[in-house]
C-alpha cells in the first residue's frame, strides 16, 4: 500500500499572493455585478415607465375618442354610437357614468359586466376627478371581482357642463407577466455574467502573477543557496583561523561576520515573505543576559535585569540586543569605557557615556547606511528598529541622564506569563 506524502505547505509569501489573486478576482466580479445591478435597474425602471406610458396611451385615447362619438341631446345622452365603433368593441372592460349636477354618477352600458369595474366609492373618486381636471384622466384601480386594471376616464360635454364620462379598463397582468419575466431574463443573464467575469478575472490574475510567482520562487532558492555557500567558507575559516593559532580578534571579527550573515539572510527571507516570524513566550532578562555573556569582549558590560516574558522571536531579539550592545561599545567613548544594559517589564535600554546622537539625527541613524558618526555602511541600528517593529513595538534614542546616550527597545509585556515569570528558570523560552 502506497503511502500518500502530504504537499509542502506554501511560503507565506505564495499564500499571500494567492490571497492577493482570489481577492483580485473578488474585486472584479464585484465590479462587474455591482455595474450589470446598475444597469439591470435602469432597464427594469425603463421597461416598467415605457409599459405604463403604453397602457396610458392605449387606453386614454380609446376613452377620448369613445367620449367623441357619443353626445348630448337636450339632456338625452345618445350611446347607439358604442355599439358599432371599433374601439369600443376592441376595450376589455368599457363603460359610461352619467350624473346630474351634484349627483352620484350612475353607469351605463358595463362591457362585460358590473363585476368588472371598480367598486362605488372608487367610482365616486373617479368622477369628481373628471370634474376638477375638465378631462382625461387616469387610475390604478382594482376591479370588483379582483385584478388590477389601469382606467382611463374622458368627459363627455352636455353643453358647459360634464354630465358623463366613458371609462376604458385594461388589465394590467399581462404587462405586470411580461416585466417580471423580463426581471427574471435579466437576473439570470446579470448571474450568467458575474459568473463569468470572475472566471475570466481569475484567469487574467493568475497569469499575471505568475511572473511574481516565478521570480519569488528564484529568491527562495537564491537565498536558500546563499545561505548554505555563505556558512560553509566562514565555518572554515574559523577552523583555519583556530589551527594556525588562536586570535581573539580574528575570532571575533569571524563570529561577528558569521552573525551578520545569518541576520542579514533572516532579514531579506522575512521581507520577502517566504519565512514567518514564529513568536513564542520568552524570557526576555535571560536572554539579554545570555547575549550579553556570548560577546567576544562582554567585560565592560554590566546587566541589571528584572524577570520579563514576552512573546518574540528569540534570534531576532538577541540579535537587536547585540547590535544595540555593539553600537554602544564603538561609538560610546573610548575603548573599554563602561555600557550598562537594563531589563525592565517591556524595556530594554543600553547605555553608553559618549558624546550621544544630535536631537536632529536620531531618527536618521536608524536608516541603512547611516551609523553614528555619520554614512557608512553600518545596518546596526536599522535592524534594530526592524526587529522592534516585527513585534509590534519601538526603538528609540534618549540623552541618558548625566551624560551619554540611551538606546530603548520597547516591547509589548505577554501578560499571561508575566504573573508567573519569576517562577521560570532555564532557557531563553518558556514551557519549550
Amino acid at each position: 500500500m502506497k503511502r500518500r506524502t502530504q504537499a509542502p505547505a506554501p511560503s507565506p509569501a505564495v499564500a499571500r499572493l494567492r490571497r492577493t489573486r482570489r481577492l483580485m478576482t473578488l474585486l472584479f466580479a464585484s465590479t462587474t455585478a455591482a455595474c450589470l445591478v446598475v444597469l439591470a435597474v435602469v432597464a427594469i425602471r425603463i421597461d416598467s415607465a415605457s409599459r405604463r406610458s403604453g397602457l396610458d396611451h392605449e387606453v386614454g385615447s380609446r376613452a377620448a375618442g369613445l367620449s367623441r362619438a357619443v353626445w348630448f341631446d337636450a339632456g338625452v345622452l345618445h350611446l347607439e354610437p358604442l355599439r358599432e365603433d371599433e374601439l369600443a368593441q376592441g376595450a376589455q372592460v368599457l363603460a359610461v357614468l352619467q350624473a346630474a349636477p351634484g349627483k352620484t354618477p350612475t353607469v351605463r352600458n358595463v362591457v362585460p359586466g358590473r363585476s368588472s369595474l371598480p367598486d362605488t366609492d372608487q367610482l365616486d373618486e373617479v368622477w369628481h376627478s373628471v370634474l376638477d381636471e375638465q378631462g382625461t384622466v387616469q387610475v390604478s384601480a382594482s376591479a370588483t371581482k379582483g385584478g388590477r386594471l389601469r382606467w382611463a376616464a374622458a368627459p363627455v360635454w352636455d353643453g358647459d357642463r360634464i354630465g358623463a364620462a366613458v371609462l376604458v379598463g385594461t388589465e394590467l397582468a399581462r404587462s405586470e407577466h411580461d416585466h417580471d419575466l423580463l426581471v427574471r431574463w435579466l437576473a439570470l443573464g446579470c448571474t450568467a455574467l458575474v459568473c463569468c467575469a470572475a472566471a475570466v478575472g481569475h484567469l487574467l490574475s493568475g497569469r499575471a502573477m505568475r511572473p511574481a510567482l516565478r521570480g519569488l520562487g528564484q529568491q527562495e532558492q537564491f537565498l536558500a543557496e546563499a545561505a548554505h555557500e555563505l556558512r560553509t567558507p566562514l565555518a572554515t575559516l574559523r577552523l583555519v583561523v583556530e589551527w594556525n593559532g588562536p586570535s581573539d580578534e580574528a575570532l571575533r571579527l569571524v563570529d561577528r561576520l558569521s552573525r551578520l550573515v545569518t541576520g542579514l539572510l533572516a532579514r531579506a527571507r522575512l521581507e520577502s515573505g517566504a519565512q514567518r516570524v514564529e513568536l513564542v513566550p520568552l524570557r526576555l532578562d535571560q536572554l539579554v543576559e545570555t547575549t550579553v555573556e556570548e560577546l567576544p569582549d562582554h567585560e565592560g558590560v554590566t546587566v541589571t535585569a528584572e524577570p520579563v516574558v514576552v512573546r518574540g522571536d528569540p534570534d531576532l531579539l538577541a540579535q537587536a540586543v547585540r547590535n544595540l550592545v555593539e553600537n554602544a561599545q564603538r561609538h560610546g567613548g573610548p575603548a573599554g569605557s563602561p555600557v550598562e544594559v537594563s531589563v525592565t517589564p517591556g524595556l530594554v535600554t543600553v547605555r553608553d557615556h559618549g558624546d550621544g546622537v544630535p536631537l536632529a539625527d536620531r531618527e536618521r541613524v536608524f536608516a541603512r547606511g547611516v551609523t553614528r558618526t555619520g554614512p557608512g555602511t553600518g545596518a546596526g541600528l536599522a535592524i534594530v528598529r526592524w526587529v522592534a517593529g516585527l513585534h509590534h513595538g519601538t526603538a528609540r534614542l534618549t540623552d541618558a541622564p548625566g551624560g551619554g546616550l540611551l538606546a530603548e527597545l520597547r516591547l509589548p509585556v505577554d501578560g499571561a506569563q508575566a504573573s508567573s515569570s519569576s517562577s521560570h528558570e532555564g532557557p531563553g523560552t518558556v514551557g519549550a
